[in-house]
């Protein structure tokens, strides 16, 4: 092959492998020393090796790797967007054969532990840290596939059963196997992108297509949506797509191209200052670029318009130097209405957290 490559011979463990695991951890940019604090009060402690400033780190936690999954499971991290296990270290500094990979993958399957058979579908992600490289991802996905497929595999892109992680850092390849399931997203590095419509009135709309992905939400099945602090209607927009009947509170104008909107319902007032039937809605979403503490005062405060077991989606703002004591906050005071499902930055919040709950 003509790029530089990997040899056997040099494929490692990381260290402690026996009693700690390692991964590679991605979260939005600026936000990985949050993620770091985070696992570390989960975790206890940890080891670090930021990769990319701000973004990508290398982690050595101190349990093995079922047991991270099954923490993760349980009480998923908020500001980790991705993380894959490092299942082997390898020195991309010789040839690079097919016969060499072939090798690499059935190291990789065994020490995964997880049930592989003909049936299983696979993703590649490849990445890097740095744009010039002296290896070529994109011939090694291909090379990658070829193993995969050879093993009886199909390689596909999206919904895979389970996905094959590269990572390449300076003159080393990180490799590891993961579910679908416990990565959460199957989009590499957990960057999911969508193309922006004619017409699309905001950004905003982004995030709640995330998050109806992420979350596992079908906006569909819902019936009458309020929309608290709407304008210009990003995600009232999408709502109405979905075939919702939305009713949109905000004092600043929605989009034109909404105005006369069949199904939609526009109140010219700010959300304090108005009040609906009790259980007049099944679904509740807030955005507003507002102080966090009181966008959850106004939540809490039209919560009796939503119906017991009702869905509530809120993005909580992260304006202070506190981020993590905000968002504490922020529960402690929904806790006492909703049960929180999730709560995540996704790829599309900036300096804010989805938060998903169902109302008692």
């Amino acid at each position: 092959m003509g790029h530089q490559g990997i040899n056997i011979s040099e494929v490692q463990l990381p260290a402690h492998f026996e009693t700690s695991s390692h991964w590679i951890i991605t979260a939005n940019h600026g936000f990985i020393p949050y993620a770091q604090e985070e696992l570390r009060r989960t975790y206890g402690k940890l080891k670090s090796q930021i990769l990319v400033t701000g973004e990508v780190a290398l982690m050595e936690l101190p349990n093995l790797h079922d047991a991270i999954w099954e923490q993760q499971r349980v009480a998923p991290s908020m500001f980790v967007r991705d993380m894959f296990p490092v299942l082997l270290t390898v020195q991309n500094t010789n040839p690079l054969t097919l016969d060499t990979l072939t090798g690499l993958w059935e190291a990789i399957k065994t020490r995964s532990n997880l049930y592989v058979n003909e049936s299983t579908t696979i993703a590649i992600h490849t990445r890097k840290s740095q744009k010039q490289s002296e290896i070529d991802l994109n011939a090694l996905r291909l090379e990658m596939q070829q193993v995969i497929e050879q093993d009886g595999h199909h390689v596909v892109v999206q919904s895979p059963h389970l996905i094959c992680s590269v990572y390449e850092h300076e003159d080393r390849l990180y490799f590891g196997l993961s579910t679908m399931v416990d990565q959460g997203v199957d989009w590499p590095g957990g960057a999911i992108r969508f193309q922006r419509e004619d017409g699309q009135i905001s950004r905003a709309k982004f995030k709640l297509l995330e998050a109806e992905q992420v979350f596992g939400i079908d906006f569909s099945q819902f019936r009458h949506g309020l929309d608290i602090g709407a304008a210009p209607g990003g995600w009232s927009s999408l709502l109405l797509e979905r075939g919702l009947e939305v009713t949109a509170v905000d004092p600043a104008k929605m989009h034109e191209s909404l105005i006369d909107h069949p199904q939609l319902t526009v109140i010219n007032q700010n959300a304090g200052d108005v009040a609906f039937e009790p259980n007049e809605f099944d679904l509740l979403v807030c955005d507003m670029s507002w102080n966090p503490k009181h966008t959850a005062q106004l939540v809490i405060q039209l919560l009796e318009a939503v119906q017991p077991g009702g869905t509530v989606i809120v993005t909580v703002k992260l304006m202070h130097k506190k981020p993590l004591q905000t968002i504490k906050d922020c529960m402690e005071m929904f806790e006492q209405h909703l049960h929180i499902l999730r709560a995540k930055q996704l790829f599309h919040n900036r300096d804010e957290i989805t938060l998903y709950m169902i109302k008692y």
